[in-house]
């Protein structure tokens, strides 16, 4: 049985122009010869291996300008030529020999390494592959770089050479003092200069003086006003340089002919060497293709069916691209409840072009190419697919255009099967309408019955009533814009499509009148029919964007929810960690003013308070206080007074005993006795210390980190429970500063965006925003987040996700729903 009918299959579905646009990628005439010996596969590993190399390449081709791609020259011929005896390789075809066997080492030592583990099956090509690096050395000293002849090649030709560099230097010497003396004499031109005819150096005379110069007239000009004559005096010595010319062919071949016997042997393994370069020309050739059409390797199963996403008809978009405009992609599923898709709609609504996506697609991803869909279709194997489409009436067979379809239609029926792929376009056409409808609804039912798949486009209103009660028949509609009378080259699988025959001709103009009778003719019945089609294509399209625009909305609002959930967390946690650094900040304020103070007052008393001195120590202390102001001017007021308090203290540390209760100067009836250890509230500012000591009126208190000196009526005891209250209610006051950095964070959170487009950016420039959005979304403790760097050819795509992989708070990453960007679009959800 055949597995392509008919013989023009390729011709009717396009794929002969793919052909040609696979040989123009091609760099050698071996890749083409591949191209052209392309055939439809049937064998799961064979497309499973053929479309695992082109995709391998097409890695290479967006990650790596690495790839030797020159000198890519066909020598099969070369070398089938000196198997023979006495055959030798030309000096041309010795140096495209080197540069090509150069190229072919180059390939193989490129998947030496961890690009051997990256790509294996294109490593494997390489296994068996001799990379012959003696020929390449003998080569080496037989010709230079530019693909000449040495001098030294052999000892007999560099002594030819050396006698002919001799004998060419006495010839030009001798006939530069020959054209001199002539221009004395007068008998040639001043700007006269030695010429070259028949390979020998002649003078340019003029006609009335060449009897004036001795020698041998090889030519003269068109006019018969200049002669050009070989002196007698060299004749001689240019018959001996062509002599010497003669000897150093004679002395070439001889090297060719040597070099020739050596290789003969090994033509081939040379041979094997040339096929192995063109397999690795024909895949580079189809992974260019790929690459141009944003082609993938799809989920292959051993298995006669598919579910595709996003196909797109290569052709169509090439013709698009060069109008700007987009294609509309094809979304389409089969399988064994669903086998046959019956399409039905208006004419030029995208029926033909829907049925010769799926035929091209198919027949390239069988032929071992890769598929204009998307990432996550599915796609399968058919062991044939036959297609009808197009007029074929032929008047040496005599065949009309109903007769040639017959002959297809008897043709399917005979051959196919389950494993089969059938595409009929305008199925039933080309007779009496209500007999072709008939013979097409029992073909239509014969072929479900074999279990075949196909895509049938049809009219036929009886087809479409046929399809929607048999299992394993699906019908599909193009959609129509019926308000702006527009096709939207849409395929809607489930419902039958309308025809919209009344309303094109209402548009282009044909008389009411007409349409009108048309109606009464046909029947109200058929006329509610096509009308309740288009109502019901109408309201499924209207309800699908509703469900659309629904899902989006709730998805919005579960992350926004998600989102605030986070933030709330975020801010508790936050809250607790800027208060605690607030309180270590201030703390370390203190510290370092302590610190100072008490220098300052050692300072002093080790200088016994000299004036000068004193002064000077206090002019830094001032200094340094500004410093510190400039840090934080609120606490220039306390730090003053602890400076006092120390100094006071070291002052009087000598003199510190044990000091009976302090009697204040009050009455006796409200005298309050003091002592170390008593919790006090100032009355002036109600702020909380402890007495630590007693100097005679005075009393020491210590502030938290402060201490100062104070005297009993500013001061009143209260008890510890108290105390204890003041305390807890000063740590529960955040600073100032620590307030307005929360703040800070919470615009920060308020205002990120858990969405961000990098398409049309430069890799290098996208990861260093991406790094600053993940960063930010760390920051504010945002854990699910879109990027959204398009498709193209996958670069960017996969600079950030090698990122992603890097970034430890990165919990997962992947692609989007098909439905809302697909692989254009990177989901990330950090562990936050």
């Amino acid at each position: 049985m055949p597995a392509i009918y008919p013989n023009n299959f390729e011709q009717k579905i396009g794929f002969d122009r793919i052909r040609q646009m696979l040989s123009a990628n091609c760099l050698s005439e071996i890749g083409r010869e591949k191209v052209e010996a392309i055939a439809f596969l049937t064998r799961y590993d064979d497309i499973l291996h053929q479309t695992g190399l082109v995709n391998e390449f097409l890695i290479i081709l967006r990650t790596s300008d690495q790839f030797p791609t020159n000198h890519f020259y066909d020598m099969r011929q070369a070398l089938r030529k000196i198997k023979i005896e006495g055959t030798y390789l030309e000096v041309v075809e010795l140096f495209n020999l080197r540069r090509s066997l150069e190229t072919v080492r180059a390939i193989v030592n490129f998947f030496k390494g961890d690009n051997g583990e990256r790509f294996p099956l294109l490593k494997a090509l390489s296994g068996d592959v001799i990379l012959f690096d003696e020929v390449l050395k003998q080569i080496d000293q037989l010709l230079n770089k530019q693909g000449a002849i040495k001098d030294n090649a052999s000892p007999e030709l560099q002594h030819i050479r050396s006698q002919l560099f001799s004998l060419q230097g006495s010839i030009s010497k001798k006939m530069q003092t020959i054209l001199r003396h002539l221009m004395t004499e007068g008998i040639v031109d001043e700007d006269t200069t030695v010429a070259i005819r028949d390979g020998r150096p002649v003078i340019p005379v003029v006609a009335a003086n060449k009897k004036k110069l001795n020698g041998i007239v090889h030519d003269e000009s068109a006019t018969g006003k200049t002669a050009f004559i070989e002196p007698a005096e060299i004749v001689e010595l240019n018959n001996r340089l062509r002599e010497l010319e003669n000897a150093e062919k004679r002395e070439i071949i001889r090297i060719l002919i040597q070099f020739s016997d050596a290789l003969r042997p090994s033509a081939d393994d040379l041979l094997i060497s040339y096929d192995f370069m063109g397999e690795i020309d024909f895949v580079r050739s189809k992974a260019l293709f790929a690459r141009q059409f944003e082609c993938i390797k799809p989920d292959i199963r051993n298995e006669p069916r598919f579910e595709w996403y996003h196909a797109r008809h290569p052709l169509l978009m090439q013709a698009l691209k060069r109008e700007n405009r987009e294609v509309v992609p094809l979304t389409i599923r089969f399988d064994d409840d669903q086998r046959i898709l019956l399409i039905s709609g208006p004419n030029a609504g995208g029926k033909s072009v829907c049925l010769k996506t799926v035929g091209l697609i198919q027949y390239m991803l069988q032929c071992g190419l890769l598929v204009p869909v998307v990432e996550g279709s599915k796609t399968g194997i058919f062991k044939s697919i036959f297609i009808d489409i197009g007029d074929e009436q032929s008047i040496d067979n005599d065949l009309s255009t109903y007769s040639s379809h017959l002959m297809n239609m008897k043709f399917f029926v005979q051959h196919c099967n389950r494993h089969s792929l059938v595409l009929i376009d305008e199925f039933g056409t080309g007779t009496e309408p209500m007999l072709g409808g008939a013979i097409a609804e029992a073909v239509l039912n014969k072929l479900n019955q074999l279990g075949t798949y196909g895509v049938i486009t049809t009219h036929y209103t009886n087809l479409k009533h046929f399809g929607s009660s048999q299992q394993g028949i699906v019908n599909g509609a193009m959609l129509y814009d019926a308000h702006h009378m527009r096709p939207l080259f849409q395929l809607l699988i489930g419902e039958p499509g309308s025809s919209f025959a009344f309303e094109i001709a209402r548009k282009i103009g044909l008389p009411e009148g007409i349409l009108q009778e048309a109606t009464e003719k046909l029947g109200k019945e058929h006329i509610d029919y096509d009308k309740s089609l288009r109502e019901i294509v109408r309201d499924k399209q209207y309800w699908e964007n509703k469900r659309q625009r629904i899902r989006k909305v709730e998805k919005n609002l579960d992350t926004l929810s998600d989102e605030y959930q986070t933030e709330l967390q975020m801010t508790r946690k936050q809250r607790k960690e800027i208060v605690e650094a607030a309180k270590k900040e201030a703390r370390q304020i203190i510290d370092d003013a302590n610190r100072l103070v008490e220098k300052t007052i050692r300072e002093i008393r080790e200088n016994q308070a000299e004036k000068e001195i004193t002064r000077s120590i206090r002019k830094k202390l001032v200094e340094q206080k500004e410093v510190i102001s400039r840090i934080d001017p609120e606490k220039e007021e306390i730090i003053l007074k602890r400076m006092e308090q120390l100094r006071q203290k070291e002052l009087n540390r000598g003199k510190k005993k044990q000091q009976p209760p302090l009697k204040t100067g009050v009455p006796v009836q409200a005298q309050v006795i003091f002592a170390p250890g008593d919790q006090i509230r100032f009355k002036a500012n109600g702020a909380i210390g402890e007495i630590i000591d007693i100097d005679k009126s005075k009393i020491v208190v210590a502030l938290g980190n402060l201490i100062t000196a104070t005297t009993p009526d500013k001061i009143e005891p209260i008890g510890s429970n108290e105390a204890k209250r003041a305390e807890q209610v000063k740590r529960m006051q955040p600073k100032a500063d620590s307030l307005q950095r929360t703040n800070d964070l919470l615009n920060k959170k308020l205002n990120f965006s858990t969405e961000i487009d990098v398409r049309g950016i430069r890799a290098e420039e996208a990861l260093s925003i991406i790094q600053s959005f993940i960063d930010d979304a760390i920051m504010v403790r945002s854990k699910n987040l879109r990027i959204l760097h398009g498709k193209g050819y996958g670069i960017l795509k996969e600079v950030i996700r090698n990122y992603l992989k890097s970034e430890p708070l990165v919990k997962s990453f992947g692609d989007e729903h098909i439905q809302f960007g697909g692989s254009g679009i990177t989901l990330v959800e950090l562990d936050v």
